[in-house]
């Protein structure tokens, strides 16, 4: 892979793809480098060599959500938030397996992208939560179909309405991360993972990942349509202006439902 990118690195381990995400110390994410993770994971898809990919990130996050300081690149707007669900309807139409390194914080659009992927291994320190209603607005990122998929509807309603966060622990308990391992060992756990998915036949891996995802992106790519048209809302209240400002002042917000 010959390719440059801005905000991520691309590297190689084997049979195993690695992108890192590099805007630490805590990844928030816009549509930019969304688009570099999709152009990352596509270019391996075009590489035979490469038969599984890892995602990791620097710092002290994994992606601690949308960066709300620059607002127009991040979908809080009609406009924009077509682009990031386009750019993310990219990754979940990767056709080789994909697993999440998550060593710190996984929230909002960060526990989606961590979603995304086919496994997580996840540190002790890690924390997941989908806070959005804890910010005044609608949940994003497929999640609404990718979360209760894996950790059941209830489960999911809880975390949504709730917005808690879930310790690395509790993620593997719930089904949420599927290995849990020492903050220092987190990537590496995860490459090991990635490389013995790798030691199976290729083709056979793909054929089976089809069959078990059929439908997967076209489903996850119409929930980010009906999320848009509710955070597209959500995001015009007081209730998400007071959401925002609280979370920057870490209190709790004083909402109004208005």
């Amino acid at each position: 892979m010959s390719a440059t990118y801005k905000d991520i690195g691309v590297s190689r381990e084997g049979h195993v793809g690695i992108v890192e995400i590099q805007r630490p110390p805590h990844n928030y994410f816009d549509n930019a480098l969304i688009n570099q993770i999709a152009d990352a994971f596509e270019a391996f898809d075009r590489e035979s060599d490469v038969r599984s990919y890892v995602l990791c990130a620097q710092g002290k996050s994994f992606c601690a959500g949308a960066d709300f300081a620059n607002r127009p690149n991040t979908g809080n707007t009609a406009e924009s938030g077509k682009h990031l669900y386009k750019e993310a309807t990219r990754l979940f139409r990767a056709r080789k397996p994909s697993v999440a390194a998550v060593q710190g914080a996984a929230i909002g659009g960060g526990l989606g992208l961590a979603v995304m992927t086919d496994f997580r291994v996840a540190a002790p320190e890690a924390r997941f939560s989908a806070n959005f209603n804890r910010l005044g607005f609608h949940p994003g990122f497929s999640l609404t179909y990718t979360l209760p998929r894996l950790v059941g509807q209830q489960k999911a309603n809880l975390l949504f309405y709730t917005g808690r966060r879930v310790t690395g622990e509790e993620a593997v308990a719930m089904g949420l991360a599927d290995v849990l391992a020492p903050l220092a060992e987190v990537r590496k756990a995860a490459i090991a993972l990635a490389t013995e998915i790798a030691q199976s036949a290729p083709l056979a891996v793909q054929s089976t990942r089809e069959t078990m995802r059929r439908g997967f992106a076209d489903a996850a790519e119409l929930a980010t349509e009906r999320e848009l048209t509710e955070q597209d809302w959500t995001r015009k209240t007081a209730d998400f202006k007071e959401g925002v400002k609280a979370w920057a002042e870490k209190r709790l917000a004083n909402f109004t439902a208005r």
